[in-house]
């Protein structure tokens, strides 16, 4: 990439956090299928599934940024695919803020200081710091924090309704997925950025655009990221 030429930093060296989740999960199997990387850092709060002389898995509760960021190596993309609900966080919005918003940016200011020049973060649709929606109000803050950040490319991922098969229950998002995908011929023009859309397309569009000599911020919607996929 030409983007990390000026620093001398590694070309094929990535971080991941978020590789348990629905997302993160389809991106891990794509960065280590990918022979452009040889070395990917996940940095997680329970083990992975996954196995390869690629991954180093780093355990960590992201409660002291010492203990995990000396363990990080020089490189080139962060991904960004952390989150939690609701329910897992009981309700909890200090919780739920030191998830999706401090562990973000805990990793970006490490990653900053090591030298990676690209940031990939999944937020969502309709993210806004003015949003009287916690959820939604959040995804902009950790937005705004990271975009202040001197990377030299900044791509921000704000898909709806993810579908794919979790690991885990979502009653309530089974059902979700199930209405947005009848009702998903409703959403036309500039509704379309509320369609239903894969983890495993997200994933590969968030790889595939880190591959991009493009520097500044780069926010796609479901439209965006179909046609980075296609490409």
């Amino acid at each position: 990439y030409w983007l990390l030429k000026k620093n001398n930093v590694s070309e094929k060296k990535t971080i991941i956090i978020g590789a348990t989740g629905l997302v993160g999960d389809n991106l891990l199997s794509l960065l280590l299928a990918d022979s452009e990387f040889d070395l990917i850092t996940a940095l997680s709060r329970k083990q992975l599934s996954a196995d390869s002389k690629k991954l180093k898995t780093i355990l960590t509760t992201f409660e002291k940024p010492d203990s995990w960021s000396k363990e990080i190596n020089t490189g080139s993309v962060i991904f960004c695919a952390i989150g939690t609900t609701d329910k897992k966080v009981s309700g909890d919005k200090q919780a739920y803020r030191k998830i999706d918003f401090d562990i973000p940016l805990q990793v970006a200011i490490a990653g900053i200081e090591k030298g990676y020049m690209q940031f990939v973060l999944v937020s969502a649709v309709g993210a806004n710091t003015k949003s009287s929606n916690f959820y939604l109000r959040l995804k902009g803050e950790v937005e705004k924090a990271i975009c202040k950040l001197p990377f030299q490319s900044i791509h921000i991922f704000r898909p709806s309704v993810l579908k794919g098969k979790r690991n885990e229950r979502r009653p309530g998002e089974m059902i979700g997925k199930k209405i947005a995908s009848l009702l998903s011929f409703l959403f036309i023009g500039k509704f379309s950025k509320y369609k239903p859309i894969e983890a495993s397309e997200l994933a590969l569009a968030m790889l595939k655009c880190t591959k991009k000599a493009e520097s500044g911020i780069h926010i796609y919607h479901h439209d965006e990221i179909k046609s980075i996929c296609k490409k």
